[in-house]
C-alpha cells in the first residue's frame, strides 16, 4: 500500500528550492558586478562627494531623518534624500513658467495647476474646487463636522494638524518668531507673517470675475465665490443657511446668546473671534491700513475706504430717484430717510 507523502516535508522541499533558485539569481548578479576600485584617486572622489552632502540625523521616533542644512525632518531616508537636491541643487525639475524647483515630476505635475488653473478635485456636496486631493478631504470635514485632531491639554478638537498645532502654542508659550516690522504682531510661521503683512502693502491681487471685489488670499476669493453661487448647504432651525459649517455655529450664537471670545483688556465678549480682532485694536491703538495718498492709518479698511474717498473725490453712493451722489452712505440714506431728494412724494 503506497503511503502519501507528509504535508509538511513537502513545503519544507519547496522551500528549500526556492531558496537554492534566489541564491543562484543572486550568484549570476554578483557574477557582473565590478569590484569596488580602491584607488586613492576614486577614494578621494568619494571622500569629496560625502563632504559635500548634508548627512541625516535621527531625531524622534516619528521623523528620525532630519536635514542638517533647514529644520525639516522626514520619516524616510528616501524622502530626506530627496530634500537635499534643494541644498546640492542635483536633479531639480524647474517649472517653466515661475522658475520654481522641484525634487520629483509629481510635484510638478501638480504645482502647474496653478498656472493652467486645473482643480480636478471637487466637492460634491457645494462643488468647491481644489488643486489638491488632501485640500479637499480637509474641506470635506467642514460639511461633516469631523474634527479628528484633539488637544491632549484641554480636549479642543480641529480640522487639520496646522490648526491644532496653532492652538497648542497657547499651552506650550512657545515664542512667536516671526514679527511684522509695521506692527507689534508676531507669528510662529513665514507664511502667516507673510498673509499678515499683504494687509500693510494694501495689494489685493485676488479679484472676483462677478463684482469689483478684491482680495490679499486666494482663500478669501474662494469662500467669496460662494456668495454669488448661491451654495448655502448648513441651515439652522430658523431657516437661514450658511456656505460653511463655521458661519453657521456663529450664527447659532445669536440664538444662544453665547459669545465664548473674550477681551482681556476690558472684559466684553464677542460671538466671533474676528470681531474681537477688531476690537482689540481700541486697546492696542493698532492702524494697520494706511492711506497711500496721505500719512493718515485706520483701525479699519471701511475707514480707510472712505477717508480716500476724500482724495480721489469720487461719491460712489448715487440716489436713485434724482440721481444725486454722495460720498458716504448714511449721507445717502439720511437724503432718503429725510426726504430731501425732490423727486419724492410728500
Amino acid at each position: 500500500m503506497e503511503t502519501e507523502e507528509e504535508p509538511c516535508r513537502m513545503r519544507h522541499d519547496a522551500t528549500k528550492k526556492r531558496a537554492g533558485a534566489v541564491k543562484a539569481n543572486k550568484d549570476k548578479r554578483n557574477r557582473f558586478k565590478k569590484p569596488l576600485d580602491a584607488t586613492k584617486e576614486n577614494a578621494d572622489k568619494v571622500t569629496e562627494k560625502t563632504q559635500r552632502q548634508p548627512k541625516a540625523q535621527k531625531t524622534d521616533v516619528k521623523k528620525k531623518f532630519a536635514c542638517s542644512e533647514c529644520e525639516k525632518s522626514y520619516s524616510r531616508k528616501p524622502d530626506l534624500t530627496r530634500h537635499m537636491r534643494f541644498h546640492t541643487g542635483e536633479n531639480l525639475l524647474t517649472c517653466t513658467q515661475c522658475g520654481k524647483d522641484f525634487t520629483d515630476k509629481v510635484k510638478l505635475d501638480i504645482h502647474m495647476r496653478l498656472h493652467t488653473g486645473e482643480r480636478p478635485h471637487a466637492c460634491k456636496m457645494c462643488g468647491q474646487t481644489y488643486i489638491h486631493l488632501g485640500d479637499l478631504t480637509r474641506h470635506m470635514r467642514v460639511h461633516t463636522g469631523e474634527k479628528p485632531y484633539s488637544c491632549a491639554q484641554c480636549g479642543h478638537k480641529f480640522i487639520d494638524t496646522n490648526a491644532l498645532k496653532y492652538h497648542m502654542t497657547i499651552h506650550t508659550g512657545e515664542k512667536r518668531m516671526f514679527a511684522c516690522t509695521q506692527c507689534e504682531k508676531s507669528y510662529t510661521s513665514k507664511t502667516q507673517l507673510l498673509n499678515h503683512q499683504l494687509y500693510h502693502t494694501g495689494v489685493k491681487s485676488f479679484s472676483c470675475d462677478q463684482c469689483d471685489k478684491t482680495f490679499t488670499l486666494l482663500t478669501y476669493l474662494q469662500r467669496h465665490r460662494k456668495v454669488h453661487a448661491a451654495v448655502k448647504p448648513h441651515f439652522c432651525f430658523c431657516g437661514r443657511g450658511y456656505t460653511s459649517m463655521q458661519k453657521l455655529k456663529e450664527h447659532e450664537r445669536m440664538h444662544t446668546g453665547d459669545k465664548p471670545h473674550m477681551c482681556f483688556d476690558c472684559g466684553k465678549r464677542f460671538v466671533t473671534g474676528t470681531r474681537l480682532k477688531l476690537h482689540q485694536r481700541v486697546h492696542s491703538d493698532e492702524k494697520p491700513y494706511t492711506c497711500s495718498h496721505c500719512e493718515r492709518s485706520f483701525a479699519y479698511s471701511e475707514s480707510l475706504k472712505a477717508h480716500e474717498i476724500t482724495h480721489t473725490g469720487e461719491r460712489p453712493h448715487k440716489c436713485s430717484h434724482c440721481k444725486k451722489r454722495f460720498v458716504h452712505l448714511p449721507s445717502l440714506r439720511a437724503h432718503i430717510k429725510k426726504k430731501r431728494c425732490p423727486m419724492l412724494p410728500e
